[in-house]
């Protein structure tokens, strides 16, 4: 059982890793596009990997009945932010270029 917790601690840990990148990313980039890619990527990966780790964890009281369906269910609600969290990034990111939302662009400095 060690073993389990060691395991959802490392995946727990990178989860809060992806979506402590995707808060920096959040922050310091130029405009709109470059953090919606921020924030999609990091936030997918990271809700990913902490949840997993929870469903792992959750085998830690033993391999009961219940336990497994209870872990199946949390991987079930992992696929769905899988899927969900790109679909949703996509969608605003095609209302940001419906609303003409210009990409920032690196200005030249006059010599």
């Amino acid at each position: 059982m060690i073993i389990l917790t060691i395991l959802a601690i490392i995946f727990i840990l990178g989860g809060v890793f992806f979506f402590t990148t995707a808060t920096i990313g959040l922050l310091r980039f130029p405009d709109f596009y470059c953090r919606m890619h921020a924030t999609g990527k990091g936030d997918t990966l990271g809700a990913l990997l902490a949840v997993t780790g929870l469903a792992i964890y959750n085998l830690h009281h033993g391999f009961s009945l219940a336990t497994i369906l209870v872990s199946i269910k949390i991987i079930f609600i992992a696929v769905f932010i899988f899927l969900a969290n790109p679909t949703a990034t996509h969608a605003i990111m095609r209302a940001g270029l419906d609303s003409d939302v210009e990409p920032w662009t690196k200005k030249e400095v006059p010599k």
